[in-house]
C-alpha cells in the first residue's frame, strides 16, 4: 500500500504544471490557425446594402392591462363604468376628486345614499382609485407614444382574477383584472358622450 500525498503545496504545483502544458499546446494551435487565416484573406470589396425605409403605421388605439390588481372586483366594475366614454385627463381629474372625498363614485347594490345630482348610492374607494389612476397615466403615455390626438376611453372592463387564500388559509383575498382601451375621438363615432 502506498501513502497518499497530503502536501497541498506539492499538489498545487502538479496541477499548475498540467494547466501550463495544456495552455502551451492551445497557443501553438491558435498561432497555426492565425497564420492560415492571414494567407487566406482577400481584399474586401465594399458592398453597399440598400436599406428600405418602412413607413411606420399610425396606431389608432392604445391599451393598458392591469393583471391581478389587489383591488375589489365590485369597485373595479363601478370605476370602469364611471370612466368609460371620457377623455383620459378628465377621468384622472374626476378620480382624484374621489380620492379627496369631493365626489362619490356611483355604485349599485345595498350601499348608502350620497349627496349630489343624479347620484343614488356611492362610495369613496381609495385603493382602487389609486390603482386606476396609475393605469390611466400609463394609458395616456401609451397614447402619446402612438401619436394619438385627443384620446378617448372607449372600453373599460374589469374581470375577476384568481383569489388566493390569506395567510392562515381561511380568508380569500381580492384580485381583479382590468383592461382599458383608448381610441381617437374622431374614430369613436356617434356613441361617445360629450
Amino acid at each position: 500500500m502506498t501513502e497518499k500525498n497530503y502536501n497541498p503545496e506539492q499538489k498545487h504545483a502538479k496541477n499548475m504544471e498540467k494547466i501550463n502544458k495544456a495552455n502551451k499546446t492551445d497557443d501553438k494551435k491558435i498561432l497555426e490557425t492565425q497564420k492560415n487565416e492571414v494567407k487566406v484573406e482577400k481584399p474586401n470589396e465594399e458592398v453597399k446594402k440598400e436599406v428600405k425605409k418602412t413607413e411606420k403605421q399610425k396606431k389608432t388605439e392604445a391599451i393598458v392591462r392591469g393583471m391581478n390588481l389587489p383591488i375589489s372586483s365590485k369597485q373595479s366594475f363601478a370605476i370602469c363604468k364611471f370612466i368609460k366614454n371620457k377623455e383620459i385627463n378628465r377621468a384622472i381629474n374626476e378620480l382624484e376628486e374621489i380620492l379627496a372625498h369631493k365626489r362619490a363614485l356611483p355604485m349599485k347594490g345595498e350601499i348608502p345614499h350620497r349627496r349630489g345630482k343624479g347620484m343614488m348610492s356611492g362610495r369613496y374607494p381609495q385603493n382602487s382609485v389609486k390603482e386606476f389612476i396609475k393605469l390611466l397615466k400609463s394609458l395616456n403615455a401609451n397614447a402619446t407614444a402612438n401619436e394619438m390626438s385627443n384620446p378617448f376611453i372607449c372600453e373599460a372592463q374589469g374581470n375577476f382574477a384568481s383569489r388566493p387564500f390569506g395567510r392562515f388559509g381561511r380568508v380569500r383575498k381580492k384580485r381583479s383584472h382590468v383592461t382599458i382601451l383608448a381610441k381617437e375621438k374622431a374614430l369613436m363615432g356617434k356613441g361617445a358622450k360629450k
